[in-house]
């Protein structure tokens, strides 16, 4: 299905791949993708959205990882590219990451960017 819409330049590593389709099995759901997205708020004035979505909406750019689906919206496209989304388990550091060359600065609490 992906073949129809537009890509985009984000990437999801394997550990990150893994974990949602380990989500999804949880789930029991076979129609979901990941969806990525960045809105206005936090302190530095954009934040970020990762959430399951059945839905692809006019203008999202999809890519597939081995079977894990990443949705972009047109609008989150610009903020997001060049990212790379990952997940850690580990004792100092859990859930999913991402590195984002285009964010010039974060907040203290490190919810958002700018």
């Amino acid at each position: 299905m992906s073949d129809e819409f537009p890509t985009h330049e984000i990437e999801l590593t394997e550990n990150a791949a893994a974990k949602v389709k380990s989500l999804l099995e949880q789930e029991g759901r076979d129609d979901l993708r990941l969806r990525v997205s960045v809105s206005p708020g936090g302190c530095s004035g954009l934040i970020y959205s990762l959430y399951f979505d059945e839905r692809i909406l006019d203008g999202d750019h999809i890519r597939d990882f081995d079977g894990v689906e990443v949705i972009v919206d047109r609008m989150s496209v610009p903020y997001l590219n060049g990212s790379t989304i990952d997940f850690y388990d580990t004792i100092e550091r859990q859930g999913f990451t991402i590195e984002n060359p285009n964010a010039t600065g974060t907040c203290a609490c490190g919810e958002s960017f700018h």
